[in-house]
């Protein structure tokens, strides 16, 4: 019963149990048989064991198999299969594929189920208990941009399945919060406000604009650069007066941040590249203590095998580098914080660096050998923004595109929209607002999600604010028609959940039905290969099942009525938990 309720939504799982049961009384004694158990495409059945014909090239020659070929090894699965009320029907199919037909009653049971105890009963079930999720991760003292939106709306994702499937995340800015530029941006400082501890942003202004006088008098003044290369060192060695001009910076700068996550409603923990600098030495020095840091030209490096260029941990004027602090905070998440998945969310031009670093942490032995165990550290890259030219998307003047203006005008178009449908006459202008911001902001994560994150995409308001299609725009609408027509049925859904029952007898009900129930092992796939656009595509294809149901299946006022607004209500509890996963608000009217 224990191991039942582990998996309680996952049909998949649900189903490898039993075939596993199968495949032991099948071929009793062989070793490292998985079910290979997958959702069906093809008209035969809901799913599908496709073991047959592997586990045919295993056995066959040997003495006493009486099988003549993977036909005949399918059929002995689906013979071996234990009785369950899950199944309705099995059949075998071409090389010995076993198709299966779940019960339609176990099927509306189960979603009935759901709606009474909660769609957190089919929250998938994950074999760890704690992750780091490294996101965001913007540079003190430079403004958040276009650059930023993918890490920091991936990374969001990829917690919020995390925390969904009971695992405890702790979500990471690795804010570049240190280095040689906070030199330049304190002598600056101390030049501009001899008075600097009265200093506020309103007096800083533009932290971007202070930031390129900064750097331009970096580039021309001899003098001021001495100066600035000198104020690292101070900085470094903790010298109060250089240390409290950081402070300021970096707060200034984080409030900055704060309300572009507030926009995005994205929580994270900062613990900047700062926060490692005290462990740096230890972990050097325990790296050399075990012959892994090795001299090259100067400097302190690992090799890595395989790549010809090392990982440089100490730099020839002894400094520290990304390399230092990423090893650093690699050990510190392992060791401090006990983490035994850490995700990394930053753009593809970082894979060598993080697998270089990923690598030395296997040597030191921080991993185990095999990937498939825990311990382990994942890269998650993301292609560029691009613009409708084809290049990496800017603005006009070819400046980067900044994050704030960027929501400015998703909600500014968004509300338009809202306007010309007639909606400022029917709601309040808070209604309006909140419907903008929930629209606008929600099309610019889903446009950015939906696709493979590993590829580019193109940045289009237009499309992304398309109510028709693959857009975030269509499945909100979808989600409040869902709504109105609950509303408009004037039952109550809470009342039908209690004295109602489920029941799947048309075609699209049950095809409804399934989508449904497939939603667990949709999120543990999500999960497992960190790719979100697993989830908006299952939440599209939601979407496209119910206007099949609703157009094929009159809801109110048919003597179905009472499931079938139960179909709906878990229709949109489901729609609802994904809009969730994905960073995206609900709206529940239009």
């Amino acid at each position: 019963m224990a191991a039942e309720q582990e998996n309680v939504g996952n049909l998949k799982r649900k189903l490898a149990k039993l075939f596993q049961l199968s495949l032991d009384a099948t071929v009793p004694g062989e070793p490292d048989i998985e079910p290979q158990v997958a959702a069906c495409t093809a008209k035969f059945g809901d799913y599908q064991c496709n073991n047959a014909m592997g586990l045919w090239s295993k056995i066959k020659g040997r003495p006493g198999i009486e099988f003549r070929g993977p036909p005949a090894v399918g059929q002995a699965i689906m013979k071996n299969l234990p009785q369950s009320e899950m199944i309705e029907s099995c059949s075998v199919a071409g090389p010995g594929f076993v198709n299966v037909v779940l019960s339609k009653n176990w099927m509306a049971q189960n979603i009935q189920k759901m709606l009474v105890d909660g769609i957190e009963t089919w929250a998938p079930k994950l074999s760890i208990k704690r992750a780091v999720v490294d996101f965001s991760s913007p540079n003190i003292a430079k403004e958040m941009h276009v650059g930023h939106l993918r890490s920091t709306i991936i990374g969001d994702t990829l917690a919020s399945m995390l925390e969904f499937s009971n695992v405890e995340v702790l979500r990471r800015n690795h804010v570049g919060d240190w280095g040689t530029q906070f030199g330049m941006l304190i002598e600056f400082l101390f030049e501009k406000f001899p008075n600097f501890e009265d200093v506020n942003e309103t007096a800083i202004g533009d932290l971007q604009a202070f930031y390129k006088e900064s750097k331009q008098r970096f580039d021309v003044d001899a003098e001021f650069k001495d100066r600035a290369q000198k104020a690292v060192v101070r900085l470094q060695s903790g010298e109060q007066m250089y240390r409290k001009a950081w402070a300021q910076i970096c707060e200034i700068s984080r409030r900055e941040f704060d309300q572009v996550y507030q926009r995005l409603g994205v929580h994270l923990e900062e613990k900047g590249e700062s926060f490692y600098n005290p462990h740096i030495p230890g972990v050097i020095e325990a790296l050399t203590n075990q012959g892994l840091v090795e001299e090259s030209k100067g400097a302190r490096v690992i090799f890595i095998e395989g790549i010809n260029i090392p990982l440089i941990v100490v730099k020839s004027d002894g400094g520290y580098n990304y390399a230092s602090t990423d090893m650093t905070a690699l050990w510190y998440r392992l060791n401090e914080e006990k983490a035994e998945w850490i995700i990394y969310v930053t753009d593809v031009g970082q894979q060598q660096h993080f697998d270089m670093v990923f690598k030395a942490a296997k040597r030191a032995g921080w991993f185990p050998a095999d990937d498939r165990q825990y311990p382990k550290a994942s890269h998650v890259g993301f292609g560029l923004v691009l613009g409708e030219d084809g290049k990496r998307f800017r603005t006009r003047s070819s400046e980067v595109v900044r994050l704030a203006d960027l929501l400015d005008e998703a909600k500014t178009r968004s509300k338009a929209a809202l306007i010309e449908r007639g909606k400022a006459a029917e709601w309040t202008e808070e209604e309006l607002e909140q419907t903008a911001e929930a629209v606008g902001y929600g099309a610019v994560k889903y446009a950015d999600l939906k696709n493979n994150r590993l590829t580019n995409y193109t940045f289009d308001f237009d499309q992304m604010l398309n109510d028709k299609g693959n857009t975030a725009v269509y499945l909100l609408y979808a989600h409040a028609r869902i709504c109105s027509i609950i509303r408009k049925s004037g039952k109550d859904t809470e009342e039908l959940k209690k004295t109602g029952k489920i029941v799947l007898d048309h075609a699209d009900e049950r095809v409804l039905g399934l989508h449904l129930l497939q939603f667990a092992e949709v999120v543990e796939e999500a999960c497992s290969n960190l790719l979100p656009n697993v989830l908006c595509e299952y939440l599209y294809n939601l979407s496209e099942n119910f206007t099949r149901f609703y157009s094929n299946c009159q809801v109110v006022g048919s003597a179905e009525e009472t499931s079938r607004l139960l179909l709906c209500e878990a229709t949109a509890v489901v729609m609802r938990k994904c809009f969730f996963l994905l960073g995206i608000k609900p709206v529940y009217k239009i």
